[in-house]
């Protein structure tokens, strides 16, 4: 029997081995819970605490030109972050309250954001929250200013800057419809950036690195860094000389002609198919893709309702964004002539001493059509016939050719398929098919309307044309680059097929010059031999849909040099609400003007006649600071008259100034001191001759530079740089455009 005690001690091990075994199994099965059951989660708790794992962004490639100057490249942007959960571990709830305001009102105001928003990203349950992305250097070294301000509340454990990088586009607006622009991660969303998106796209990096109980960077404890991989980069065919050159041009003709649905001009090169510019205007600046022109946001701005506005702005970007040359079809009008004629001559359909005649009017099928001209051209040769760019006469072509014929050869130069063009969104044309063509069809499609083309389609088969009869793609890129710069590839000619021969070819070249000539006369280039070929047409669809009968396109395509074609360019306007809406009229000066500046870049040297020579303009000689009589010798030799205003022995002032162009036997006005200064009255040039504008800027005491073809008799003034009536500097220059007003295009 045992004792008291010890019965006692007995209960008491026995409760506490029970105790003992009872606590084991809610351990072990806690640790089975925890290790086993539910191990992965908190392991990757424990990591999250631990690690600090960032991808790191890899540079897109860059874009060059031809001659390798930078048109978009990638440079050192900052993303800001800061981290909650390393706030909420403050323990002192008065100072976890202060460096939340703290950060919020400091980031808030050095980024521009709302304060609220950055206070409620303090208290967000993450060690790792981005506040906003892609800051420059100066707002990136603000915050370092401001971390660094203060010490006292361990700001820089809260608030992080992680290196990455920002497109950007040195040239702003340069070239944007055709380079595109890129989102907020980087990926390409339009034009070469996205055509190109996987090209560009780098291989991105990564950090991998400790942190502390805070959860801020440890990174010399411990770090895994993986290099991120710039992407490919791309030198294209365009070159930003001739670029600027065509937005130039296209943008003043578009201001000039008052155009409603923008502009394009393409300039490629007609045996390799390099696009050497593109210009679409109006066009946006990729540094700010998202920004609408002022006139455009005042159209946004004044729309009440919420949903229309919306749908307006998208629309108005879009159509921003859009590559007229590309995206777009219209219907040609009369410069397709070129390749109706070429079908015609290829097929030996016509003899050199074959005429047409034109009363005015001709009926197809029960159809009439009328010609451009009332009464009609009489008789005509295929010269006179395209140069009169006259309807009934390619009518006339066009059913000699025939249905099967005809279509044929529109499939062999390349309107029923795309051009393959490198850029995105390119569009298909619409034509008749072979099998649902009549002579209607035919006739009207003989003349170029009734189907629609792209610009960049038309620009090929006219290469075609006169190129040898080789259609070639279009393409703006020329070479990839490693990372290194080094060429990994070349982009080589893509010869499609041979449409026409080569005999003519060059019976096409000699009409297209002749057109230059006779009727085109707004395309000639001083000091060059061209091709052109001009034409308008209506936007049959939108006037059934509006109503509005005053709906054109006007376009031209010249080529040069016309014994040797290299040079292509195309320009159309679209709905001009001017005066004039003819091609020849609103087009073809611009392609003048272009290939005027173009051609003597390219290197090809200018041969002028006598009469050219003597309205060439001139560079004005630096002379200021030379005393009297060297000035007026300078200015003498070349071929300028001089004024002296003022007493003094040297000249201390000079307009034009120096580098200024004005015509041949302009005057310079060379004053002698300061209080000499002359004003004059600026006259109305329009409608005067460029002998009658010459007189009258005499007279004014002004200087004229000519733009346009002047060499032609019969010309008139059309615009002026400077208002007329504006009091100016005597010897000031003024830029008077010319063009022939009476082309028209059939």
């Amino acid at each position: 029997m045992l004792k008291p005690g010890k019965t006692m001690m007995t209960r008491i091990f026995v409760v506490m081995v029970i105790m003992i075994l009872c606590l084991s199994l809610v351990s072990s099965a806690s640790l089975f819970n925890i290790m086993i059951l539910k191990g992965e989660k908190y392991q990757s708790k424990a990591s999250e605490q631990q690690l600090y794992d960032s991808l790191v962004t890899a540079p897109r490639g860059d874009i060059y030109d031809r001659n390798m100057q930078t048109l978009a490249t990638s440079s050192t942007a900052w993303t800001v972050y800061i981290t909650p959960n390393g706030i909420k571990k403050i323990k002192d709830q008065n100072k976890r309250e202060q460096v939340r305001t703290t950060i919020a009102k400091g980031l808030s105001e050095i980024l521009e954001m709302d304060y609220d928003t950055v206070y409620a990203n303090t208290d967000k349950n993450s060690y790792y929250v981005i506040v906003k992305k892609k800051i420059e250097k100066s707002v990136a070294d603000k915050i370092r200013e401001f971390i660094a301000a203060n010490k006292d509340l361990e700001i820089t454990k809260y608030i992080g800057l992680d290196e990455t990088t920002k497109r950007y586009y040195p040239n702003d607006s340069l070239a944007s419809v055709v380079l595109g622009f890129v989102g907020a991660d980087e990926q390409g969303l339009a034009g070469i950036e996205s055509y190109y998106d996987n090209e560009l796209t780098g291989i991105a990096g990564r950090v991998v690195a400790a942190k502390n109980a805070a959860g801020t960077d440890m990174r010399f404890t411990y770090e895994k860094v993986e290099e991120a991989t710039k992407g490919t980069s791309l030198v294209l065919t365009l070159d930003s000389y001739v670029q600027y050159t065509a937005e130039k041009y296209l943008e003043t003709a578009i201001e000039q002609n008052e155009i409603a649905e923008r502009g394009a001009a393409v300039v490629m090169n007609v045996n390799t198919g390099a696009i050497l510019a593109m210009a679409i205007k109006g066009d946006f600046n990729p540094n700010n893709a998202f920004e609408l022109s002022k006139a455009d946001q005042n159209l946004v701005d004044a729309e009440t309702d919420k949903e229309k506005k919306a749908k307006l702005k998208s629309e108005l970007l879009n159509r921003q964004w859009r590559n007229k040359a590309v995206s777009d079809t219209y219907e040609p009008g009369s410069v397709f002539k070129i390749v109706t004629a070429a079908i015609a001559i290829e097929e030996n359909l016509l003899n050199s001493k074959q005429s047409f005649y034109c009363n005015g009017r001709t009926t197809v099928a029960g159809q009439g059509y009328g010609c451009w001209k009332n009464g009609g051209h009489g008789t005509q040769d295929l010269k006179n016939a395209i140069s009169n760019s006259c309807n009934p006469a390619f009518i006339t072509i066009g059913q000699l050719i025939g249905v099967s014929t005809f279509s044929k050869y529109f499939k062999a130069f390349g309107f029923s398929e795309k051009t393959g063009i490198d850029l995105p969104g390119e569009s298909r044309s619409t034509y008749h098919l072979e099998e649902k063509m009549g002579p209607v069809e035919l006739a009207s499609s003989s003349f170029g309307q009734t189907f629609n083309v792209t610009p960049v389609q038309l620009l090929a088969a006219a290469s075609a044309a006169v190129n040898g009869g080789y259609l070639i793609q279009p393409h703006l890129l020329e070479k990839k680059l490693d990372q290194d710069n080094k060429v990994i590839e070349t982009v080589s000619t893509n010869y499609k097929r041979q449409v026409i021969s080569e005999t003519t070819s060059a019976k096409i070249r000699e009409l297209m010059h002749y057109v230059s000539k006779n009727g085109a006369k707004n395309s000639i280039v001083s000091g060059y031999e061209i091709g052109a070929k001009t034409g308008t047409s209506q936007k049959v669809s939108k006037i059934q849909a509006t109503g509005n009968t005053y709906l054109y396109i006007g376009s031209c395509i010249t080529v040069a040099p016309i014994d040797k074609p290299e040079v292509a360019v195309f320009v159309m306007l679209d709905e001009p609400k001017g005066s004039n809406y003819y091609g020849g009229v609103i087009t073809a000066p611009v392609n003048a003007k272009i290939m005027a500046d173009v051609l003597p870049y390219l290197g090809y040297e200018p041969s002028y006649s006598d009469d050219e020579i003597k309205k060439l303009s001139i560079e004005v000689p630096d002379v200021v600071g030379s005393k009297v009589e060297e000035a007026r010798g300078k200015v003498t030799s070349k071929k300028l008259e001089y004024k002296v205003i003022g007493n003094g022995d040297k000249v201390v002032r000079q307009l034009p100034e120096a580098g200024s162009k004005v015509v041949n036997g302009g005057t310079v006005i060379l004053y002698t001191d300061k209080s000499s200064d002359k004003t004059v009255t600026v006259p109305d040039f329009k409608g005067l001759t460029a002998t009658e504008a010459n007189k009258a800027a005499a007279a004014a005491g002004v200087n004229i530079e000519f733009s346009g073809n002047i060499t032609t008799s019969g010309l008139k003034a059309y615009n002026q740089s400077i208002k007329k009536g504006t009091k100016v500097d005597a010897g000031t220059v003024v830029t008077v455009y010319f063009r022939d007003e009476t082309t028209v295009d059939g």
